[in-house]
């Protein structure tokens, strides 16, 4: 099952999930604020995809953390800061259960579904 994680009203992640529901792609969706993360799913992300990749360091949220954390974050660290702080999280978080996405674009998606877009 496809899993979309973010914020339901993050306009990068409504805009996903419009593509999704117009291309016919099942999906479900993962709110960060209302149902959390825990650490083992973030380390995942973060072997996956990096550090980086996961992070989105553009946010309020990274803004609201004091300096200490943001200046020590790293992959060992970051599990338990984004698990305390979920919309630290760059969105939309894509699962396909085989492969890991971070943002939303257009082109993006449609590589990545063309099956369902013929």
């Amino acid at each position: 099952m496809i899993t979309v994680y973010g914020i339901s009203n993050c306009d990068t992640v409504r805009k996903a999930r419009r593509w999704l529901e117009a291309h016919a792609i099942e999906y479900r969706f993962h709110d960060l604020r209302e149902d959390g993360v825990d650490e083992a799913e973030v380390s995942r992300w973060i072997d996956e995809l990096g550090l980086d990749a996961v992070v989105n360091r553009r946010s309020t949220s990274w803004r609201a953390l004091p300096d200490a954390i943001r200046d020590a974050l790293d992959p060992a660290s970051a599990p338990a800061v984004i698990a305390g702080h979920p919309t630290l999280v760059k969105r939309p978080l894509l699962d396909t259960g085989t492969s890991l996405h971070t943002g939303f674009r257009e082109a993006d998606y449609e590589r990545l579904f063309e099956r369902h877009t013929l």
